[in-house]
């Protein structure tokens, strides 16, 4: 597979990159022809401050956040994002405000809930949802269902990666898109050309990595 992988950069900042490897991949919702490495934009502090810039850039100058919700990882990009909405200036309308972190748990069940001390910070509170990738809508539809639970107000939507901008309900804002990647497509298993072609399953995906088979 390291020899199948190919960079996306971010046009505004080539820094900003996103590394694609084509194959055949499987989810336990769909299978792909391409799997998407997102890891060193969540995990190197340097490249994360920088997609937080980025990501912070439509709400700095009217949305009112209190709290940004992480999904998949991104907590480092999400205490950067609040730092640079936090920042001074006089197009910044949360300059001296507070904005705090949290990431839900997860059940047996899968279903999101948080915890008694952090309920305080969903509840009445405006929120951007971070998440790494928006694909079969899965997690952000969790996501979305356990904030309106909780009383929370969703005032923005921020991703590194949407599969389909174009069928999503909620306005969302995102580094890279399918079509930033030629050829990219989600199938059904029972649809996937590649199976019917023959082609074995290279990996499995699954949460922040794969499996090779």
């Amino acid at each position: 597979m390291q020899n199948q992988m190919f960079s996306v950069p971010l046009e505004k900042n080539p820094l900003i990159s996103l590394n694609v490897y084509s194959g055949h991949f499987t989810t336990s919702h769909f299978h792909a022809a391409h799997y998407l490495d997102l890891n060193h934009l969540k995990t190197n502090a340097s490249l994360a401050r920088d997609v937080a810039i980025e990501l912070a850039l439509p709400y700095m100058a009217n949305t009112l956040v209190d709290t940004i919700v992480c999904m998949e990882r991104t907590e480092v990009i999400g205490a950067y994002m609040a730092e640079e909405l936090l920042q001074e200036g006089m197009s910044v309308i949360n300059r001296g405000r507070d904005i705090n972190i949290v990431t839900p748990l997860s059940t047996t069940n899968k279903n999101l809930i948080f915890q008694s001390n952090t309920q305080e910070l969903i509840y009445n509170r405006n929120i951007i949802v971070l998440v790494s990738t928006v694909s079969s809508g899965t997690t952000i539809g969790s996501a979305l269902e356990c904030l309106s639970y909780y009383g929370g107000i969703v005032v923005g939507i921020a991703a590194l990666f949407n599969a389909y901008p174009e069928k999503q309900e909620q306005e969302m804002y995102s580094l890279f898109t399918s079509e930033d990647i030629p050829g990219y497509q989600l199938f059904r298993p029972g649809d996937c050309p590649l199976c019917k072609a023959g082609q074995k399953l290279d990996a499995i995906i699954v949460h922040d990595g794969y499996i090779k088979i």
